[in-house]
């Protein structure tokens, strides 16, 4: 039989993380926000989050522009401009 105290400190395998790439500019407020609501979910859902300034890539730029923050999750667009906690929130709990 196994001892309360044994099961209590028994750890769950570790889920494998969630990639989120930001595209960001380095002026850019609302990405400063997206960044801190991400943050907020990082521990909770193991959030991996990858931010890249988009203005040292002319691709980048051409993309993305004054959309920032774009964020992806699993490498798709799910934001541009503005982060919307609701739907951040069910994509996040059901991947």
């Amino acid at each position: 039989m196994t001892s309360l105290l044994s099961r209590f400190v028994r750890r769950r395998p570790k889920a494998p993380s969630i990639p989120v790439t930001v595209y960001t500019r380095q002026e850019c407020c609302c990405c400063h926000k997206a960044l801190e609501m991400l943050a907020k979910y990082q521990r909770k859902y193991n959030l991996a989050i990858d931010t890249v300034d988009i203005d040292g890539d002319p691709e980048l730029v051409a993309a993305y522009g004054l959309l920032v923050p774009v964020v992806a999750i699993h490498g798709k667009v799910r934001f541009k401009g503005v982060v919307n906690p609701v739907l951040l929130e069910r994509l996040l709990s059901h991947p």
